[in-house]
């Protein structure tokens, strides 16, 4: 039986890797953290201000999207959502995750990625996905890395920043498949470089 929505006051954390649900308060960090073009390459909607990152997160929560900000020793470094949940069929997506750039390849992604799912398999869900731009081999890569299985392409599914048109591949895990998966991501952040805060 899948347990949802998420109580508001939930608190995820690893390390000093720690995950709570967006509020227009984050919105000045949020937007420090991830005023880069480089993070913007393949995700749409980079934000110009403060007050754009608020409009974001007001959205976010109208659209059913859980927005999550990522902090490491307290430092807001990222977010990531949950998105597209239907509870009914047990499944949700993960993604709109955007990183400062100095932590990725670090513990940051996959302690998330750990927290987030370990989360919806113990909420009842059966299926996590995630998708990523065709052209991100970046995060391709990094999806892959977390034991997710390649499902396919959807042709021309969404536009990108530049409004050209992208192609999307699917990854997902399903509850079967959580045991060995979740204990690859303990094995790696075990080994995995921390970031810098």
């Amino acid at each position: 039986m899948v347990s949802w929505p998420i109580d508001p006051s939930t608190v995820l954390s690893w390390s000093d890797i720690e995950l709570r649900l967006a509020t227009p308060a984050d919105a000045l960090e949020l937007f420090e953290a991830l005023d880069h073009d480089v993070c913007w390459t393949h995700v749409r909607g980079r934000p110009e201000s403060e007050d754009d990152v608020v409009q974001v997160i007001i959205d976010a929560t109208r659209m059913g999207r859980w927005m999550w900000v990522v902090r490491k020793a307290g430092i807001v470094v990222g977010m990531t959502s949950f998105f597209e949940v239907v509870p009914a069929d047990e499944r949700l997506e993960i993604g709109f995750t955007v990183y400062r750039p100095d932590v990725w390849a670090t513990d940051v992604n996959p302690a998330c990625k750990l927290l987030l799912m370990e989360w919806a398999f113990d909420h009842g869900f059966g299926r996590v996905q995630y998708k990523t731009d065709i052209r991100n081999e970046r995060s391709q890569a990094a999806i892959a890395r977390l034991g997710a299985t390649r499902e396919g392409v959807l042709r021309r599914y969404q536009r990108r920043q530049d409004a050209s048109m992208r192609d999307s591949v699917v990854f997902s895990v399903v509850v079967d498949e959580w045991p060995q998966v979740q204990q690859g991501l303990l094995e790696r952040l075990a080994s995995t470089p921390h970031a810098q805060a």
